[in-house]
């Protein structure tokens, strides 16, 4: 099946375009220091006497080594290129725990509901009724603050309030596969229900919660974005998309604006890949069926 997804996907000209330009990102955050121009941890390294350096303009340390600022300096002197790079890492892996954390609970919760039914399944819906209607940003706020503030933390929050989607997606696949003829012979074959749902169901409805699970990581780096911005995300020194708007927005009306905008700028392309990736899988899925 993965041949063929992928050969839709290509197709799909928005969804190869956001695969491909989250596919870059990846790499800058895996490749870390090694791929950036200031390596130093975090891309924190301070030169005062070359503050607000305007993209492409060059400057030389100490030791008379000229260097370049491709996208030029903040007021601190620091590289904006590879503070951006250092905060990939931040916003891919908060996406990517968040996404774990909601598919765990999720299918947990969403799976005991759909396959088990009864009073079990109405107390879950109705567990997932109370959750949904909380809006998400005041929860996370409220996690947030409850655990502190901090990296792993926002994670954590954030994965915490997405679940709820994943385990409503889930509750109606399993409401209706448990019916299947593949799963009453795996009832009469007295397989446990652990196996049943695992390895006789979960396949069936893996489709939309890729699609699903592609929204949320779009979500979650722009939630974390917000959280960053309002000062209860990441925290400085640590780079972050979010935090950096939040260092320059005063700049916005100066001609220093671009020290805002483009992360802002890159904050939207990300979330929007994700966008067009989940689309492109959607229609993948839908043409495949």
């Amino acid at each position: 099946m993965l041949p063929p997804l992928l050969s839709q996907l290509a197709d799909h000209r928005m969804a190869a375009l956001g695969l491909a330009w989250i596919a870059l990102w990846v790499i800058i955050a895996i490749g870390g220091p090694w791929l950036r121009p200031d390596p130093s941890p975090m891309a924190n390294d301070q030169h005062l006497e070359s503050g607000l350096l305007a993209p492409g303009m060059t400057w030389t340390d100490d030791s008379g080594t000229t260097h370049t600022a491709w996208l030029g300096t903040d007021r601190y002197g620091r590289d904006v290129l590879s503070r951006l790079m250092a905060g990939s890492a931040i916003s891919l892996s908060v996406g990517m725990g968040s996404v774990l954390i909601s598919l765990l609970l999720g299918l947990l919760l969403g799976g005991v509901a759909g396959y088990v039914g009864g009073r079990t399944d109405a107390v879950i819906s109705w567990f997932l009724q109370v959750m949904w209607s909380v809006p998400t940003l005041l929860m996370v706020l409220a996690i947030t603050l409850a655990f502190g503030k901090g990296f792993w933390q926002v994670f954590l929050a954030i994965g915490l309030t997405m679940w709820v989607e994943v385990a409503r997606i889930v509750r109606g696949q399993f409401l209706s596969l448990r019916e299947q003829p593949f799963v009453e012979a795996a009832r009469a074959l007295d397989l446990s229900s652990g196996k049943i749902m695992l390895r006789h169901m979960l396949p069936n409805a893996l489709g939309p919660l890729v699609v699903v699970s592609a929204a949320n990581f779009a979500s979650a780096i722009l939630i974390e974005a917000g959280l960053s911005f309002l000062g209860v995300g990441a925290q400085i020194p640590m780079p972050s998309w979010g935090n950096i708007v939040k260092e320059h927005t005063h700049l916005l009306t100066t001609e220093h604006a671009w020290l805002a905008i483009i992360p802002g700028a890159l904050i939207a392309s990300l979330v929007l890949s994700f966008t067009w990736l989940g689309d492109g899988l959607r229609h993948a899925m839908n043409t495949s069926t």
